[in-house]
């Protein structure tokens, strides 16, 4: 095999192990729940801790990268996330496997973005894009082999094994890796926002702390008001110390881009909605419905079956119909199948409940490819690296949120029948609630103009015929 194939197949391990990591914990987290004696409902905080730490971390992997070496950060960064999920193997309390899940993602958080630093500098430009459909084959496989093979491992064996399928594939990349990576690096490179950098994590932390926590769970009611506080008084402050420097660590200034403002701020409002669906829907089919985590998963993984069918036809409906009436008809198409997941029964056919979840994963999909091509329509060249980074950050912030405040719909619900544990009857207002998130991103989208990211979709060549 080429340089050119085989670079790009050794990061795949990366994306492939964190991607089937995420599904494989959405689907374990009823048992996981039970093992330590916690709610499930607490288990948000596991979820919402690793994505936290992704946006912690993220904007300062490739400035490690450069200062370091793309390959020592690589394999370090697949030693950290082994590390993590040896520390969630053992965990025995909420805290323990929260602060693992944290340890996991800043392994992640730097795996991932690195990789894909790698394989741009070390391929050639005219092999880039087979290069990189190598890489997204995990991408797409990961999420749809996670649910069955969590729901096979939790009711086969016990939960504790999910976490132990990482360390062989972690292996692997840190022997190829050495094998066939160049140490890269940046003679030159601009110094780390240190204080922009703790500004920034300290109230990404604490802000998402005091949402994860607020409720019947973890932390007292005043304390998580406190960090909900203290994390808004931080973010604020990084503002006005990003406005002071050359070199933020979160460039903010990016959103002037028209295009760039429209994909991470619609694009979180739609995530926000859709981040909830691997939260919820694992907890419908098997704390609502009963169901075991195998069958649980054998459901869930439609969504994701749907994600890459689309990928074969997206092209074609950007090139037809252009970016903006794309992103509008989905936003609502995409928002009203994530409310019918409210109208599932333990009596529903799970014939349909799949054929629900395979659209709407297709259409969910789409949204998500117009929002990440439209983000770098207008950006140049240079603020390439920078929009990166603030569109993950707010990616996984999003996603985040989805998690808290879909977790938040749900206890509300069992609360106002006066219930402290979570029924079926409570999930249709919780879907309802983050879908109407999810459909604002169309008031977002409706401002941009009809011709907006024509040359990356290819809209005005359809046109002409060409």
């Amino acid at each position: 095999m080429r340089r050119s194939q085989i670079v790009p197949l050794v990061v795949a391990t990366a994306l492939f192990m964190e991607n089937t990591d995420s599904t494989v914990i959405a689907t374990a987290l009823p048992s996981i729940a039970a093992s330590l004696g916690e709610d499930p409902i607490a288990l948000k905080l596991a979820l919402t801790a690793y994505l936290v730490s992704l946006a912690i971390f993220i904007p300062i992997s490739g400035w490690m990268a450069d200062r370091y070496g793309a390959r020592t950060i690589f394999r370090a960064a697949l030693a950290v996330f082994m590390a993590g999920s040896l520390a969630c193997a053992a965990s025995s309390s909420l805290m323990g496997f929260v602060a693992a899940r944290f340890l996991q993602g800043l392994g992640g958080a730097m795996m991932v973005p690195v990789g894909r630093l790698v394989i741009l500098r070390s391929v050639p430009k005219s092999e880039l894009v087979s290069a990189l459909a190598y890489l997204t084959i995990p991408a797409l496989i990961g999420p749809i082999m996670g649910p069955p093979l969590g729901g096979l491992i939790t009711t086969s064996l016990d939960w504790r094994w999910i976490f132990f399928i990482n360390i062989p594939i972690g292996i692997a990349g840190i022997v190829f890796s050495t094998i066939y990576f160049e140490n890269l690096k940046e003679e030159s490179h601009p110094p780390l926002d240190v204080v922009g950098f703790l500004l920034s994590g300290l109230g990404l932390a604490l802000l998402m702390l005091g949402l994860a926590s607020n409720g019947r769970h973890l932390l007292p009611e005043g304390v998580s008001w406190g960090c909900l506080g203290a994390g808004i008084v931080l973010l604020v402050s990084y503002l006005r110390h990003s406005r002071r420097i050359a070199h933020p660590v979160i460039r903010l200034d990016l959103l002037r881009y028209p295009t760039f403002r429209a994909s991470v701020t619609g694009g979180s409002l739609f995530r926000i909605g859709t981040g909830a669906i691997p939260f919820l829907l694992p907890l419908l089919f098997q704390v609502g419905f009963g169901l075991d985590a195998l069958q649980s998963g054998l459901l869930t993984f439609a969504a994701a079956a749907g994600a890459m069918l689309i990928k074969l036809i997206g092209p074609r409906i950007l090139r037809a119909y252009g970016f903006r009436r794309v992103m509008l008809v989905n936003a609502l198409l995409a928002s009203a199948f994530l409310a019918i997941n409210g109208l599932f029964t333990a009596s529903t056919p799970h014939w349909l409940i799949v054929v629900i979840l395979l659209v709407g994963g297709c259409v969910r999909s789409l949204q998500f490819t117009c929002v990440n091509a439209l983000a770098y329509a207008d950006v140049e060249t240079r603020d390439m690296s920078a929009a990166t980074s603030l569109a993950s950050v707010a990616q996984q912030l999003s996603l985040s949120l989805g998690v808290s405040i879909g977790a938040l719909a749900l206890e509300s619900a069992a609360g106002w029948d006066g219930r402290t544990t979570i029924a079926a009857a409570d999930f249709w207002p919780a879907f309802v609630a983050v879908a109407l998130i999810s459909a604002t991103s169309f008031l977002v989208f409706l401002r941009l103009s009809p011709d907006a990211g024509s040359e990356v979709s290819g809209q005005g060549l359809a046109s002409k015929g060409v």
